[in-house]
C-alpha cells in the first residue's frame, strides 16, 4: 500500500504524521511511503532524512493525496485538504468531529474512510492514541497558565508556587484523566495548591493513592465545581467524553464571578470545551479576555512542542498504521475491535455512536462497514 504523509497546514502546526524512523519501519514491512516536500522541517527532519528512510518525496500535497491510498496526518484536514480526498481513500488522523459539524459534512461528502485517533480504544477502555497528546497538553497547561498569570501577560501577577509567607496559587483541574493527572502532577511540582474534580470515584481514589495528601480531590457536583472555580487562580479544563462533545461544566456566571485576570486553560476545546465562555484559538492568537478572565483555548496545544509530541504520537500510532497498510482497512478493523472503534466515517455515513449523537444524525454501526474480505 502507498502511505501518504502531507505537510500539516493548520496555523502554527509543526508536527508530522510519520517521522523517518516510522517510515523506515513501514518500508521494512514492504510498504511504500510518499512524503510531501518539507513535511518534517518543523521538527528538524529534512527531505533527505525521509529519502534515507526509504520514502519518496512529493512536490506538493496534491500529489500526496492523488497517489496515496492511506493518508496519515496529525490534525484534522483543512478545507483545501478535504477537497483533495477521494472515495475509497483512508484518512488516519485526529478528527474531533463532535465539535466540528462543518468538518464532518466535508468528510462525508468526500467519500473517504475516516479513522480518528481520538476514538481508537485499548483493552482497558483507554484511548491510546489520545493519551500521549493528553500527557503533553496536561503538562503544558500548567506552564501556559503560569505564564499568563504574569502581570506582563495581562494576568493577576501571581506566582504559581507562591513564596514563604505568601500563599501559593490555587489550581482547579476539571477532570482526572490523563490530561488532568499530568496537569496536577506539574502544578504540584510547582508547589501550587491543586484540586482535581472528577465524577469517577475510582479515578479519585487512584489519584489519592498516587499523590497522597499533597493533592486535593473532589467528586464532581455543580456545588463543588462552582466553589473551586471561584476560588481558583488557574482553571484547567481536562474533561473528556470519548467521541462526544465535552459537557459545559463551567457556566458564564461562574466565569463572571472569578477573580479578575485569573486564567482558564481549556484543554478540552478540541471537543468543544468545558466552559461556556470557551472558543477555539490558535498559537498565532492564543488568548482572549472574556468576563475579565484570560482564556487560552488553543486547539492544537501539543503543536508548540512539536518534536516531543510527534515522537510520542508516532510511538502510539505506528502499530495501527502498519496494520492498516499491511492488511487493508477492512481486515485491519475486523481483526482489531479497538481499531474498529476509531472508524468515524465510511461511505458517506457516520459510524461512531457518540459522534452521531453529538451531531444529531443516525449512524451506521462500524461492523457493517468493515468486513474481512475488503481492503
Amino acid at each position: 500500500m502507498l502511505v501518504g504523509v502531507p505537510r500539516e497546514i493548520k496555523t502554527h502546526e509543526y508536527r508530522v504524521g510519520l517521522v523517518p524512523g516510522s517510515v523506515r519501519e513501514l518500508v521494512h514491512h514492504g510498504q511504500a511511503v510518499l512524503v510531501e516536500n518539507g513535511a518534517g522541517a518543523g521538527i528538524g527532519f529534512d527531505d533527505e532524512a525521509y529519502r534515507s528512510a526509504g520514502a519518496t518525496i512529493a512536490a506538493n500535497a496534491a500529489e500526496v493525496f492523488a497517489k496515496a491510498e492511506l493518508i496519515v496526518k496529525v490534525k484534522d484536514p483543512q478545507p483545501t485538504e478535504i477537497a483533495l480526498l477521494r472515495r475509497g481513500q483512508v484518512l488516519f488522523t485526529y478528527l474531533h468531529l463532535a465539535a466540528n459539524p462543518k468538518l464532518a459534512e466535508g468528510l462525508l461528502r468526500s467519500g473517504a474512510t475516516c479513522i480518528a485517533y481520538e476514538t481508537v480504544t485499548d483493552d482497558r477502555g483507554g484511548l491510546p492514541l489520545l493519551a500521549p497528546m493528553s500527557e503533553v497538553a496536561g503538562r503544558m497547561a500548567v506552564q501556559v497558565g503560569a505564564h499568563y498569570l504574569e502581570k506582563e501577560q495581562g494576568g493577576a501577577g501571581i506566582l504559581l508556587g507562591g513564596v514563604p509567607g505568601v500563599p501559593a496559587a490555587r489550581v482547579a483541574v476539571l477532570g482526572g484523566g490523563i490530561a488532568g493527572t499530568n496537569a496536577a502532577r506539574v502544578a504540584m511540582g510547582m508547589e501550587a495548591h491543586v484540586t482535581v474534580i472528577d465524577k469517577q470515584l475510582a479515578q479519585l481514589y487512584a489519584l489519592d493513592l498516587q499523590f497522597g495528601s499533597q493533592l486535593h480531590t473532589l467528586f464532581s457536583t455543580v456545588e463543588n465545581i462552582e466553589r473551586e472555580v471561584l476560588a481558583a487562580d488557574l482553571v484547567i479544563g481536562a474533561a473528556l467524553v470519548p467521541g462526544a462533545a465535552t459537557p459545559k461544566l463551567v457556566t458564564r456566571e461562574m466565569v463572571r464571578r472569578m477573580r479578575p485576570r485569573s486564567v482558564i486553560v481549556d484543554i478540552s476545546i478540541d471537543q468543544g470545551g468545558c466552559c461556556e465562555t470557551s472558543r477555539p484559538t490558535t498559537h498565532a492568537d492564543p488568548t482572549y479576555l472574556e468576563e475579565g478572565i484570560i482564556h487560552y483555548c488553543v486547539t492544537n496545544m501539543p503543536g508548540a512542542v512539536a518534536r516531543t509530541s510527534t515522537f510520542a504520537l508516532n510511538n502510539a500510532t505506528l502499530p495501527f498504521v502498519l496494520a492498516l497498510a499491511g492488511k487493508g482497512w477492512k481486515r485491519a478493523l475486523a481483526d482489531d475491535r479497538n481499531l474498529m472503534a476509531g472508524l468515524n466515517i465510511e461511505a458517506g455515513r457516520i459510524t461512531h455512536p457518540a459522534v452521531a449523537q453529538s451531531l444529531n444524525v443516525t449512524y451506521l454501526a462500524p461492523e457493517q462497514s468493515a468486513a474481512p474480505s475488503g481492503g
